[in-house]
């Protein structure tokens, strides 16, 4: 590779909400294992009356999350590195899982050598 890793940031609106952490948890790490990461740690907070964002920390970096139920909207942002990771596969796990209307995806190649 001539790049350090790839930093995928998307938006997705009016999909299924999910905010129950326990559930957030199991489907980012699900993403993570698709992406052929190793999930680390997760940590979430869920605002009062609506609204969750948090982080799941991977051996090859993070996928974090924001979301705005009254929006009907979330940003994802999935950053991985290594030769074994793919981050496309989380992506097209989440679009499955949570199934946006609409989205927009934006790759970024982080430590372009």
């Amino acid at each position: 590779k001539k790049y350090l890793g790839v930093h995928l940031i998307i938006e997705f609106w009016k999909g299924k909400i999910i905010e129950e952490p326990k559930k957030i948890k199991q489907l980012l790490i699900s993403a993570a294992k698709k992406a052929g990461s190793t999930p680390l740690k997760f940590v979430v907070h869920k605002f009062t009356p609506q609204g969750v964002t948090g982080v799941l920390l991977l051996a090859e970096s993070h996928i974090a999350f924001h979301f705005w139920p009254e929006f009907n909207y979330m940003a994802i942002d999935i950053f991985t590195c290594g030769d074994k990771t793919m981050p496309q596969r989380a992506l097209e796990y989440l679009k499955e899982e949570l199934q946006p209307k609409k989205n927009k995806i934006i790759t970024i190649i982080r430590g372009k050598l």
